[in-house]
């Protein structure tokens, strides 16, 4: 599902954020990428969904090497790719519905389809009665159930989390946590960096830690490994 093969990141200011990256991740994982501030996590998850492209080495998603994919090609390739970010990223001017359905609307998907979709995305991540709601009239964990609507809503491979649960309380982490791992057990591979010691201890699923662009451990059910 996921490979990567010697992947070097250098940014232009000099800094080495991947030093040598090689991974698998296969179809079904649940992963968690921790480590300490500035180790490359977040260049790490970008490279997945080609936010940022390798200096050199391969990046293989779902069979296609994003390393060698045009820019013209990056909207096909997210299709199959869900992404959710810390700060939820919704349109503020769209109603819960009309953001999970902008997913939908993009790819011209028919408005049968799209409603139907749309409530059952929203049937799971337990909104379907706030469709007609905007995004500040949401708490923070419920903005973060309608990101992670839309990043399902088209059905995708992959969802890529950076750092999810990162502006929520303890209560609503826990929350968006067991719904990830829903998500999960439909058989949708999850790739989640995440700070949250608690979580990554508790869940036990595979953790790759990464260290100053190095992966430094990669245990099958791992623990978080770093003090609070």
């Amino acid at each position: 599902m996921i490979e990567m093969k010697d992947v070097y990141k250098t940014y232009p200011n000099g800094v080495i954020a991947l030093n040598g990256i090689s991974v698998r991740i296969k179809q079904g994982e649940f992963v968690y990428v921790v480590g300490p501030s500035g180790a490359g996590k977040s260049t790490f998850i970008k490279m997945m969904y080609r936010e940022e492209k390798p200096t050199s080495g391969s990046i293989v998603i779902n069979g296609v090497n994003l390393a060698k994919l045009k820019d013209s090609r990056v909207p096909l390739l997210r299709r199959h790719i869900g992404v959710v970010f810390q700060d939820f990223k919704l349109l503020p001017k769209l109603t819960v519905y009309e953001n999970v359905a902008f997913a939908l609307e993009v790819i011209e998907e028919s408005p049968k389809v799209i409603k139907k979709k749309v409530m059952e995305v929203l049937d799971l991540v337990g909104l379907k009665n706030k469709a007609r709601f905007y995004p500040n009239e949401l708490s923070g964990g419920e903005q973060q159930r309608v990101s992670i609507a839309r990043s399902i809503v088209n059905s995708p491979k992959i969802v890529i989390a950076d750092e999810p649960t990162g502006n929520l309380d303890p209560e609503n982490s826990w929350g968006i946590m067991e719904l990830f791992e829903q998500i999960n057990d439909r058989g949708t591979t999850i790739v989640m960096a995440t700070h949250n010691r608690e979580i990554v201890n508790t869940m036990k699923k595979r953790v790759i830690a990464i260290e100053s662009g190095k992966i430094v451990r990669d245990e099958a059910r791992g623990e978080y490994g770093y003090e609070a």
